[in-house]
C-alpha cells in the first residue's frame, strides 16, 4: 500500500468549545425541598476543518427544573481535532459518528469538574 493511499486517524487537538451555566432562578430556587428533575441531551456534530481534518463536537446539556423553574441549566461543548484520511467512505459515518467522540467524550468528565461551581449539583442525586 502506498503512502498516499495508506489510511491515517489521528488525534490533532481534543478543547473545551463551549462551556456556560445558568442559574436565573437563584437564589430562592435553591431553598427549595423539592427533589429537581434533570434532563440530560447528548449530541454530536462533524464538521470538516480542512481537507482530511474533521471536528467532532460533543455536546452534553444538563436541565434540571423544579416544577416549571429552572435550578440550572448547563452545556458544555467539548471538541476534538482529527486528521482523518484515505478511508473507505462506508467508514467515515462510524468513525465520526462513534470512534471520535468516543475519544472526545470522556474528557467532558474531566473538565466539567473544572469550571462548574460544586453548589450547583448539591441538590440533585445523580444515578450511579
Amino acid at each position: 500500500m502506498s503512502e498516499a493511499s495508506t489510511p491515517v486517524f489521528q488525534i490533532q487537538r481534543v478543547y473545551m468549545k463551549e462551556a456556560s451555566l445558568e442559574q436565573p432562578n437563584s437564589p430562592g430556587i435553591l431553598l427549595e425541598q423539592q427533589q429537581p428533575a434533570v434532563d440530560i441531551q447528548l449530541g454530536v456534530e462533524a464538521n470538516q476543518a480542512a481537507e482530511g481534518v474533521y471536528e467532532i463536537c460533543v455536546t452534553a446539556t444538563v436541565h434540571t427544573k423544579i416544577e416549571d423553574k429552572t435550578v440550572f441549566l448547563v452545556e458544555c461543548k467539548q471538541a476534538g481535532i482529527f486528521e482523518i484520511r484515505n478511508l473507505p467512505e462506508d467508514q467515515m459515518g462510524p468513525i465520526m459518528g462513534i470512534a471520535c467522540p468516543q475519544i472526545v467524550t470522556p474528557t467532558c468528565a474531566v473538565t466539567w469538574p473544572t469550571w462548574l461551581p460544586v453548589q450547583a449539583f448539591l441538590q440533585c442525586t445523580w444515578p450511579k
